[in-house]
């Protein structure tokens, strides 16, 4: 299977994280899972001029976040800033990363290194002043609820304009 040039799904993406926090010691709140793996699909968007998952990205109060995923880490009690202990088993995440080819897992690694030092809260203040989030919002104050989509254009265009 070669995923670099067919569409992932994106739980394969954030399982990647989920590895990659578990290798460094580390965790991941649903919060910052949230921004890693927008950061993922922005950064392919741009390079690669197509989304590594269909999924879309909301416009929320604390940046961009994928209903789905933040419902199904909210089920589990991983709200916005609980620690996700990995609850996902090693040999699945190894199954997820067997599916990633190498130049796909060396692309996600790069995201990583680059954004993960960086916290939750500061991840969604750089997402706060980034035109996608801004654009989607159509105007509402920060503290305003609101799931307008993210387009993939808007991402992409503005990502790849920083390439």
């Amino acid at each position: 299977m070669s995923t670099s040039k067919e569409k992932l799904g994106y739980l394969k993406v954030v399982n990647f994280f989920l590895a990659f926090a578990n290798s460094k010691g580390d965790f991941l709140t649903n919060l910052k899972l949230q921004k890693l793996v927008y950061y993922a699909q922005a950064w392919y968007l741009a390079n690669y001029n197509k989304p590594l998952f269909n999924d879309d990205f909301e416009a929320w109060i604390h940046g961009p976040v994928m209903g789905k995923l933040y419902r199904s880490l909210k089920s589990k009690g991983f709200y916005l800033s609980t620690p996700i202990k990995s609850s996902i088993k090693i040999d699945k995440i190894k199954e997820a990363l067997d599916e990633i080819d190498a130049e796909l897992f060396s692309f996600l690694e790069k995201v990583a290194k680059v954004y993960f030092p960086y916290t939750a809260y500061e991840l969604e203040l750089m997402t706060h002043q980034e035109t996608p989030w801004i654009k989607a919002r159509k105007n509402l104050k920060p503290t305003d609820r609101c799931t307008n989509i993210i387009t993939k254009s808007s991402i992409r265009d503005f990502y790849g304009k920083r390439i």
